[in-house]
């Protein structure tokens, strides 16, 4: 089913809500700038107790906005990693928050260098419509835990979601903490215009270039976690298989509407015949059927699915082979939003699957001559968000983590360096700027504040004018070498 469409005074309402409650966690912020160990505690604690109590009703509600969202999905993909980080986050939040001893020269002794790690207030929270759970819930554990309060505009696209969402904050957390706010385009828009103490905003880089030029209105700081085109990239000798079933795995999760999707493969030319081989029998094996299997999800709505449809028909006329893996050979008629895996051969730059971010389950297969081949074609486009490569030779991996660039790496695998609690998430370039999840994200949503300080003893007199003097002199002499 497509999203409701809200009505303008429910939009005009959600507006006004927004203004309120920002002002309200802003006050309550200057009211306890600080929060203890003890409470930052008790909120994730708070958050983590109601994830696990309604875990099904959330696997039931994004089950819904997908139009069939297989449940252990949701569980690997979203309840999982929001628990997981919550525990990483209690279990290091101690140490975080502790003042860092810094060095301090000669030249300023007796002194002190600290550096204190304090809340920047009130964050803003963008979420995306693809994993509507662990995008709203990763950055406010991270929010949380550096002591802000925070403010979560969730997507139109996934109504159910939000609602629930919504209501379950509502009744954890006091409005002045925690809360969320649902609604239409005109929403988000106004929401990523409000002066913020931090903006984090998941989703397309065409959107967040507009987020980035509402924030700078107010100078809100913004983390910009976008997309992209991430590349696969394959070796002249890994094993076929293991290569081809753990693209066809981070593919095929969530319908390829992930934002570090594998969105094309880089193929020697010679084991094209072979990757193709091996990817229909690897994605056969998990998915036998398509259309009525629970495992295999939906795309979110007609809008989404209409555009994948184009950019089919787009490749097809432009001379691209179109594999279609479909092992039942079950036919999709309308009022069915699945669609099965494609693999787009013989692409050509001119095609649409070669110039937009595909999010979803197209995969153009792309010739390479070899790994410096592959090296410039990926330096030749925008950083990606993430990049893969199958090969088990140590040293062509150095080759290709040393030059190329993009916002992470899986070496032999897909999608899992997001999942990592001690890892940092974020792009570079065109696939966004800063980072959250673990440490990475309590310093991002904290102030970097650093304290000097000295006590009776004034070692800075020795400087003090008038100027000329032999003491100077001598300093200078001492200093300048």
């Amino acid at each position: 089913m497509t999203a409701t469409v809200v009505p303008l005074n429910e939009s005009k309402k959600q507006i006004q809500l927004t203004a309120r409650v920002l002002a309200e966690q802003k006050q309550a912020f200057s009211r306890n700038p600080l929060p203890s160990l003890t409470e930052r505690k008790d909120n994730l604690s708070r958050l983590k107790k109601t994830l696990i109590a309604h875990q099904e009703q959330f696997c039931e509600a994004i089950d819904k906005d997908f139009n069939g969202r297989s449940r252990d999905e949701t569980l690997i993909a979203e309840i999982i990693p929001s628990i997981q980080g919550i525990n990483y986050a209690l279990s290091h939040l101690k140490d975080w928050m502790q003042p860092e001893r810094r060095h301090v020269s000669m030249l300023f002794q007796p002194a002190s260098n600290k550096v204190f790690y304090q809340p920047k207030g009130v964050v803003g929270i963008i979420v995306p419509w693809n994993y509507p759970l662990y995008l709203a819930i990763g950055p406010l554990v991270a929010a949380l835990a550096a002591g802000n309060r925070a403010m979560i505009k969730m997507s139109e696209f996934t109504p159910h979601t939000s609602a629930l969402l919504a209501n379950l904050v509502e009744t954890t957390f006091p409005r002045d903490l925690v809360a969320v706010i649902n609604g239409e385009a005109d929403v988000a828009a106004d929401f990523s215009s409000r002066p913020f103490d931090h903006l984090l905003f998941t989703g397309s880089t065409t959107v967040g270039r507009l987020v980035m030029k509402a924030a700078a209105e107010n100078l809100t700081p913004v983390t910009l976690e976008l997309g992209g085109k991430s590349p696969a990239v394959i070796s002249s000798d890994v094993p076929m298989e293991d290569a081809a079933e753990r693209i066809g795995f981070g593919k095929a999760l969530n319908a390829g509407q992930t934002c570090v999707a594998p969105d094309y493969v880089l193929c020697p030319s010679d084991r094209i015949n072979a990757f193709v081989d091996a990817i229909q029998d690897a994605l056969s094996r998990m998915y036998p059927t398509l259309r009525d299997n629970p495992d295999f999800t939906g795309i979110i709505n007609d809008r989404q699915y209409q555009r994948l449809q184009e950019l089919l028909a787009d490749a097809r006329s432009k001379g691209a082979q179109l594999v279609e893996i479909n092992p039942a050979q079950e036919h999709f008629e309308e009022g069915c939003r699945k669609m099965p895996i494609t693999l787009v051969l013989n692409p050509t730059e001119d095609m649409r699957v070669m110039q937009e971010e595909i999010f979803g389950p197209l995969l153009p297969v792309v010739p390479s001559k070899g790994l410096d081949d592959a090296i410039t074609y990926i330096n030749s486009r925008p950083r990606p968000l993430a990049l893969y490569y199958f090969g088990y030779e140590r040293e062509d991996q150095k080759r290709l983590l040393a030059g190329t660039h993009s916002g992470g790496v899986c070496i032999n695998d897909s999608l899992m360096h997001v999942a990592q609690d001690d890892l940092p998430f974020g792009g570079v370039g065109d696939s966004g700027m800063g980072h959250y999840h673990g440490r990475e994200g309590f310093l991002t949503f904290s102030h970097t504040r650093a304290v000097f300080a000295k006590q009776k003893l004034n070692s800075g007199k020795l400087v003090y004018p008038p100027h000329g003097g032999p003491l100077h002199k001598l300093v200078y002499r001492f200093f300048i070498r």
